[in-house]
């Protein structure tokens, strides 16, 4: 007997097109971008369409970029596209406050993700606190998490949902993981707490929608993906792929096909110059580990001071560095200089 979409395994994909693809364009969407797309998506009938600066809730700064537009100005923008889509908004502790969240709850937010490096999900605590105490949905990631093994992240999933997250997950913010890896971690996390798990992919290695596929069959229901891949380094998990492949697979996303296709050219049309590509940077960030937000700043230090963009990746990925801590790949650049000498 042929299934119907009523008794088929729900993934409810979640989609940061809106916030991770800002990496990709310096965080200088405007407010007509994000309309348009914020449109085509609840078309789609994507169930999470998440908005923001591409490191999330108040991120905005010289350090890391400016975004073109305010938070309340995305978030305004965005929701009133929204009529059956819910709106995402994404925060890391130390960019973003509780007032960040409190104003994201007033401007419609319905899920928020707190995230926090895969060691350290004690900083979460409050903030998933808060988020519950404004009746929004909390969840929580774990951010370059392939940093540890599978026990740790479990771990630090179950600490964040001791705090009150909804939802648990992780985040291979490098690219970094082949699917046996991320079987491993997902089952792990899934063995331990009651709430829906999360996976969030990059295809530096062009495994993304296959790490995907590994998350769902390893026990995650919940999948970040975006349109056309938009996102930073080499681009996300491909929302539009991964609703076709998921429904050929036998599992219900509730998302229209023909319309997620047409929000994909929306996309293509009007957010981006160029589509994602697995260049040979992008390869290099996800071999040695590093944020794939790393790439512009790196391309253009290494311009600067005069050294190999990859042998610079590949020295960031020896001292693990992370987000956050983009002040660094210009000294490390310039260590490489000197060693050369």
């Amino acid at each position: 007997m042929n299934s119907t979409p009523h008794d088929r395994p729900r993934i409810l994909l979640h989609d940061p097109t809106l916030r991770d693809g800002h990496h990709a364009v310096a965080h200088q969407l405007d407010a007509g971008q994000l309309r348009a797309y914020a449109t085509a998506a609840n078309a789609a009938r994507v169930p999470v369409v998440e908005v923001g600066h591409g490191n999330g809730l108040g991120a905005s700064s010289l350090q890391i970029g400016r975004a073109l537009l305010d938070d309340a100005t995305m978030l305004t923008t965005v929701r009133e596209a929204l009529t059956s889509s819910k709106m995402g908004v994404f925060m890391a502790p130390g960019w973003g406050t509780s007032e960040n969240l409190a104003a994201a709850v007033h401007h419609g937010s319905d899920v928020v993700r707190i995230a926090a490096h895969c060691t350290e999900a004690d900083v979460t605590e409050r903030h998933l606190g808060t988020v519950r105490d404004l009746g929004a949905e909390a969840q929580g990631v774990l951010l370059m998490s392939h940093m540890t093994g599978p026990a740790e992240l479990a771990e630090q999933c179950a600490l964040m949902v001791k705090y009150g997250a909804q939802a648990v997950g992780i985040m291979d913010s490098a690219g970094h993981y082949l699917p046996g890896d991320v079987s491993e971690r997902i089952h792990a996390i899934a063995a331990t707490v009651d709430v829906p798990v999360i996976f969030h992919g990059h295809n530096n290695l062009g495994l993304a929608v296959a790490n995907s596929l590994a998350a769902v069959d390893a026990g995650a229901s919940v999948i970040d993906a975006t349109a056309r891949g938009f996102g930073a380094g080499a681009g996300n998990t491909q929302l539009e792929v991964l609703v076709a492949v998921l429904e050929r697979r036998g599992f219900e996303t509730g998302i229209g096909m023909r319309e997620v296709l047409a929000a994909a050219d929306v996309a293509a049309d009007r957010l981006m110059k160029t589509p994602p590509s697995i260049d040979s940077i992008a390869v290099a960030s996800g071999i040695a580990g590093v944020f794939s937000g790393f790439k512009r700043p790196v391309l253009e230090t290494a311009r600067t001071v005069g050294v190999d963009a990859i042998d610079l990746f590949l020295a960031l990925g020896e001292r693990q560095v992370v987000a956050g801590q983009e002040d660094l790949i210009a000294d490390v650049a310039r260590q490489l200089k000197a060693a050369t000498r």
